[in-house]
């Protein structure tokens, strides 16, 4: 099967950039990717690897995917569009090129080996492997090592000691659950995104980079592992929440913001919105806008505090939110929005996923159901521009001549075979003021004929006979 890839329209010009200049004197070209020309192989699964991987390949990385042949254990995992098909795979894993290799055989093993270490035109170039796997000693670094020396190995880890961890048992050791959730529950409460596999993607990114700077200075190679347990635990050290710890136990807080004034309205639309007010500017903001002057000045005066002080106003939030929750009660969020518009208060309104997919969705003239809306044709990987809260309509301000939507120049649409319209991200860097992105999708297997004739010179005969014994996907 042919790798199938999404059209890419010309590059948008960014305001004051070499792009722009270049698009003004009539000469536009692509941003340059800073990665171009480096291939990195990985062989992982879920959400660290596959992560860092994409941004890699958004930064002009070559990405060979290397999959068992039947599939690793996340090409089925949720979410799945209505034909079965994991739209969690087909977005982590698009801009690669997926290989999919009998693991269990010799000659599979032979073939996922020769694709790491190979040398390629540019030695320097190649060479790169990130990993999750446990228990493919095949795939180990001394086993890899031995046929490169100058190997660079990000290897991702549950635990420090190799252990088996997922974000949600890492989670959960931390400490994390029990400080989040209503005021007075005692039941832990996990978080819905996987924070600490995000970040583990972007320490594997950077472990990759370091390696590559390490093996021009030097010559020599690099193995990394990084833990996901470690990333977790010391994200929340270098908080400086466990020294906190030591003396405390924080409570929860519900949507309160610890240590400062912040937290969630509803309003009479039946919308809910989240202001915050951490700087002196954002709270005067905040009470001139409400018309809660007098009433605070009276508060300060009757207890004798400064609530310009960050601490007053934490010491006082469920007497402040008590205070200001009569005002968003008596205004639709549009009217809101017109209330806080050009002032110092800093809020948004709360959204749902639908709502910002929906935004995204029409400002590229798609329709929800993946269709086409009436205006046109679904332009894959054109950025709608970024903007401030909106009154609730999802149209933010168009910027630089491109669709406005929630999410900025960041959200864009990507056409799949299989999946239909995908809403991506494009790497969140701005180089130049650009942003990196337009992957195509990536079909399961899909260029594995093509690598292994590239990579490693295998013929038309020999790929054919690797397809009829099972060894590679044919």
């Amino acid at each position: 099967m042919a790798e199938t890839s999404g059209t890419t329209p010309a590059p948008e010009a960014g305001t004051g950039t070499a792009a722009e200049a270049a698009t003004a004197s009539g000469t536009a070209q692509a941003p340059a990717r800073p990665l171009a020309g480096i291939t990195v192989v990985e062989q992982d699964s879920f959400v660290a690897g596959p992560s860092s991987c994409l941004g890699l390949a958004q930064l002009g990385a070559e990405i060979i995917k290397i999959d068992p042949l039947k599939g690793g254990p996340d090409i089925d995992r949720w979410p799945l569009n209505a034909e079965g098909r994991s739209i969690y795979w087909g977005t982590l894993n698009r801009g690669k090129q997926s290989v999919a290799l009998d693991l269990r055989s010799p000659e599979g093993q032979e073939l996922a080996q020769a694709l790491i270490t190979a040398g390629g035109d540019d030695p320097s170039k190649n060479g790169i492997f990130v990993s999750n796997n446990v228990g493919r000693p095949f795939l180990g670094d001394e086993a890899l090592r031995a046929r490169r020396a100058d190997l660079i190995h990000v290897k991702v880890q549950g635990s420090p000691s190799g252990g088996p961890g997922v974000d949600y048992t890492v989670n959960a050791e931390t400490g994390i659950p029990g400080i989040t959730g209503p005021v007075g529950s005692s039941a832990p409460v996990n978080h819905a995104l996987p924070a600490w596999d995000l970040l583990c993607g972007q320490a594997a990114t950077t472990a990759v980079v370091t390696g590559l700077l390490q093996r021009q200075a030097t010559g020599r190679g690099a193995y990394s592992e990084i833990s996901l347990a470690d990333i977790a635990f010391a994200a929340v050290a270098n908080l400086g929440w466990y020294t906190e710890a030591l003396s405390s136990q924080r409570a929860k807080h519900g949507n309160h913001i610890f240590g400062s004034f912040g937290t969630d309205f509803a309003t009479a639309d039946g919308r809910s919105v989240m202001v915050t007010a951490i700087t002196r500017r954002q709270w005067a903001g905040l009470v001139e806008a409400t018309g809660m002057t007098a009433v605070v000045e009276a508060l300060q005066s009757a207890l004798g505090v400064d609530l310009a002080d960050e601490s007053e106003r934490y010491g006082l939030r469920e007497t402040l939110e008590s205070l200001l929750k009569p005002w968003f009660a008596a205004r639709t969020l549009a009217q809101v929005t017109e209330a806080f518009d050009g002032t110092a208060v800093l809020w948004a309104p709360y959204r749902t996923t639908a709502e910002v997919a929906a935004s995204v969705a029409a400002a590229h003239g798609v329709g929800t159901d993946g269709g086409m809306g009436q205006g046109g044709t679904a332009a894959a990987n054109t950025a709608p521009a970024s903007g401030p809260a909106d009154s609730g309509t999802g149209a933010a301000a168009p910027q630089n001549g491109t669709p406005a939507g929630l999410g900025g120049r960041v959200l864009r649409t990507l056409e799949s075979p299989e999946l239909g319209t995908m809403l991506v991200g494009a790497n969140p860097i701005r180089f130049d003021g650009e942003y990196l992105g337009d992957e195509s999708p990536t079909v399961f297997g899909g260029a594995t004929q093509q690598v292994l004739s590239a990579r490693l010179g295998l013929s038309h005969a020999e790929l054919g006979r690797l397809c009829d014994a099972g060894i590679i996907h044919s």
